[in-house]
């Protein structure tokens, strides 16, 4: 139903609830809390820990509008709690101005104090005086706009009764497992009136939403299976002198993945390997000896990236390792006419590889005899992008690999339609990068060392969450401000600005300036997080470290520690929790990818380890509800047994495809 059907939503209403991606009222009740306010948990501003989300009741002594910093508007108010004066301000914000007013208040945000400077930033806030409606277990919902909290919880207050909450999973399996009536859950997550009731609401949710996609995933199992249509010539002796070209010796776990290429090549049926292993356990040379196998064969191969910045580096790496060949690069960067040319070569047999990236999908894009295909960093290209490819050749071979280690018992859940082959090793040649947790009052002397570091002709990345301060969170550090922080700080030191709204040109070049050392340091976000390899960087510096998972923080440690010189990995605490410092100590002690991995399911839950990054684009819809990895594992049980007792078999097929239209929306950005 349309959400102006919700007594109180206006059309103009409607347009400012759009904004969050909400037109219907069935979108509405899925956009879950991101947090929930204890109303007998209000704080003292003097006891919050820096970074740290706080719940604070005090007063607005005076607003000030449209002062600015630099570029950014900004909305502040002068607040009074006792004794103690404190800020709140909010960035590109200036409805606050007319909401806000001299008076009693609850404000909910984020604390900053640096050197005793206390503010709040982009606080949500409601009248003290309307408070007595607000008890228990209040939800806070995302928001951007002028939407304010207040309308959402009632919205969804009167559009829950509206919906009707149908569970794909049988109706026997739901009484063999006690699982608590849908809607209830809806209602227990919206509107809880206990913690132990909101877990157990949003657990019952991500049972059936896992249900439903891993039910999707044993729908296309029946790719597995299709016969080989065509041969490939090579031999071991090839491929042996092939592994030769590389300047170091493979590892075991590199020699048993090739082996395993190989004999699915030379086998009766069509290969549909996902390849994983750990930072710089040799992914990507295993990958190359695969399109050797196809090239030789007289095929021929695509090598797919998940970003520009990838895709020019394994360019540069193809032409290197193939000399022989004929590599093309297809790039959103290329202008119209070099497109043209390129995908004309392409189709006349001309390439022999190509490496790109999304690009490659296109319709117009079409080789002479496809063979071969690697998807590098598996989450980015889901099932659909995998068939898409299969189908631009006669029975493509598909070869996908993991950047991220995937603890096996999800890997077999989420990717069971793939044969699955993991390199356990790294090579012996392969420094342990030191790692260091580190809090706000060392900032300074950190800095001092890096100076030092980049001094003695060393390069470092500084890597922060976002993009911008424009989002109304204001959790965490941006990479412009901090882009800004550091020109002041270390003025000596060439920086270069890296992140995902840039250019497609502007970011190669920006890469290619910091590879030939022409700027010392890169700022940047998570753009850099996989496969970017610059031997000379040894500095890692990641801010924020405590709003990330351990996998992508190892990710990210990944990029230095690559050439021969000692390497540093310095995480920066925003929240001085214990809960933040104790996580963080783990992978100051664990270099070891697939022990993190595990540890991060175990800490976090399957919501946060898989989030949008591992399973696809419905699992945003319900990133924020706090459930276990054991609701994950309870889904697959119970899909099992509805398949294997073909109990429902016609609605769970039919709810799987509808609802990723036809597996598109496992498709992973």
């Amino acid at each position: 139903m349309k959400l102006t059907q919700i007594s109180g939503i206006s059309e103009k209403r409607a347009k400012e609830f759009a904004r969050l991606g909400i037109t219907t009222t069935e979108e509405l009740v899925r956009y879950f809390p991101r947090n929930y306010l204890d109303m007998t948990n209000r704080v003292s501003i003097r006891e919050v820990y820096h970074n740290d989300m706080a719940l604070v009741a005090c007063t607005v002594v005076s607003v000030e509008e449209n002062y600015r910093s630099g570029k950014r508007k900004m909305v502040r108010a002068l607040l009074e709690q006792g004794a103690d004066n404190f800020t709140a301000v909010w960035f590109n914000q200036p409805w606050v101005a007319k909401k806000l007013a001299p008076g009693e208040y609850l404000f909910y945000g984020r604390v900053r104090n640096y050197y005793d400077r206390i503010s709040l930033v982009n606080p949500t806030f409601e009248r003290l005086a309307a408070q007595g409606k607000m008890k228990g277990l209040v939800p806070v919902y995302p928001l951007k706009g002028g939407v304010a909290q207040w309308l959402v919880r009632d919205a969804v207050r009167r559009a829950l009764p509206m919906e009707q909450f149908e569970s794909v999973i049988p109706a026997e399996l739901r009484q063999k497992y006690a699982l608590m009536p849908l809607a209830n859950a809806y209602f227990g997550v919206h509107m809880p009136n206990s913690s132990a009731e909101m877990q157990r609401s949003a657990e019952r949710i991500a049972i059936e939403e896992y249900f439903t996609l891993i039910s999707a995933f044993r729908l296309i199992k029946g790719d597995k299976g299709e016969a080989r249509l065509r041969d490939y010539a090579v031999t071991e002796r090839e491929v042996a002198n092939f592994e030769k070209r590389f300047p170091f010796i493979f590892t075991r776990g590199q020699q048993g993945a090739v082996r395993a290429i190989y004999d699915d090549l030379h086998g009766p049926y069509r290969m549909n390997r996902l390849l994983q292993g750990d930072v710089g356990s040799g992914k990507t040379a295993v990958a190359l000896t695969g399109i050797f196998m196809a090239v030789k064969s007289g095929y021929q191969a695509v090598y797919l990236s998940p970003t520009e910045v990838l895709a020019a580096q394994n360019f540069a790496l193809l032409k290197k390792i193939f000399p022989e060949c004929r590599v093309g690069y297809l790039s959103g960067a290329l202008t119209a006419k070099e497109k043209r040319e390129l995908k004309s070569e392409l189709e006349e047999g001309k390439i022999d590889i190509l490496c790109g990236t999304h690009a490659v999908l296109q319709g117009d894009v079409r080789f002479r005899d496809l063979a071969f295909c690697v998807c590098d960093e598996q989450h980015r290209f889901g099932v659909a992008q995998r068939n898409i490819l299969s189908e631009k050749g006669e029975e493509v071979d598909v070869l996908v690999m993991s950047a991220t280690p995937i603890p096996r018992t999800l890997s077999l859940i989420f990717y069971g339609d793939l044969d699955i082959t993991t390199i356990p090793d790294k090579p012996k040649d392969r420094q342990e990068i030191s790692t260091a947790v580190i809090p706000e009052r060392k900032y300074e002397d950190m800095l001092a060392w890096i100076r030092s570091e980049i001094g003695r002709g060393r390069q470092a990345y500084f890597v922060c969450p976002k993009i911008s301060d424009d989002d109304p969170e204001g959790e965490v550090t941006s990479v412009e401000e901090l882009f800004e922080r550091l020109r002041g700080s270390l003025p000596e030191v060439r920086l270069g600005l890296l992140h995902g709204r840039m250019k497609d040109r502007e970011k190669e070049e920006i890469m290619a300036r910091f590879k030939r050392g022409e700027d010392q340091a890169l700022v940047s976000t998570t753009v850099i997080e996989v496969g970017v390899d610059v031997p000379n960087a040894t500095v890692m510096v990641i801010y924020n470290a405590e709003r990330f998972g351990l996998s992508q923080l190892h990710q990210l440690r990944g990029r230095v520690g690559r050439g021969s010189e000692k390497s540093y990995c310095f995480l920066l605490l925003g929240s001085e929790s214990e809960t933040a410092i104790e996580r963080l100590n783990i992978l100051r002690t664990t270099s070891d990818g697939f022990k993190l991995a595990e540890k991060d399911l175990e800490m976090r839950g399957g919501g946060d380890f898989l989030g949008t990054r591992q399973s696809g684009k419905f699992l945003t819809e319900i990133k924020n509800l706090r459930y276990s990895a054991g609701s994950i594992f309870t889904a697959k049980k119970l899909v099992d047994e509805a398949f294997e007792r073909h109990l429902n078999a016609a609605e769970i097929r039919r709810a799987a495809m509808e609802k990723y239209e036809s597996l598109k929306d496992v498709v992973l950005n």
